[in-house]
């Protein structure tokens, strides 16, 4: 790999119960302002190689230069919804900034990493989990226009 992935964290991507009351007491903490985050209609997603079909509700806030993602998992089989069920509430994921998500998960791959959720947006954006094999670490990639 002629550039490392890791160099631009953009994102925290934390799995909660109650995004409603988590979102509040965050709000009262400083935290914020919150905004709901819609996923893209028409996107394909994988979990562990399957089709995903899930469900969620997302609240986003800027800390600084990073996004704090607050992710209530709602139904279907994703990265999340076993997090919650396995883990508890907690940090899922960091999320990087990438040039080519599949180029980069690919070299992952080589490197023993195995993506744990693929999802392909309309006009070419993605974004893929990578499990990096180690202290229960997840990076999202995320590729944008």
């Amino acid at each position: 790999m002629s550039k490392p992935p890791f160099t631009k964290v953009i994102q925290v991507g934390v799995v909660v119960k109650d995004v409603d009351k988590t979102v509040e007491r965050l709000s009262e903490l400083g935290i914020g302002p919150f905004n709901e985050m819609k996923l893209p209609e028409g996107r394909v997603g994988w979990f562990r190689g399957d089709p995903m079909h899930a469900d969620f509700k997302i609240f986003g806030a800027m800390m600084g230069d990073i996004q704090l993602e607050v992710i209530q998992p709602l139904s279907g089989n994703s990265p999340h919804m076993e997090f919650l069920q396995t883990k508890g509430e907690g940090i899922q994921h960091i999320a990087c900034a990438v040039e080519d998500v599949q180029a980069t998960a690919d070299e992952l791959v080589k490197q023993d990493a195995s993506v744990l959720m693929r999802e392909i947006f309309p006009g070419g954006r993605g974004v893929a989990y990578m499990d990096l094999g180690i202290g229960n670490i997840v990076i999202e990639l995320i590729q944008r226009p």
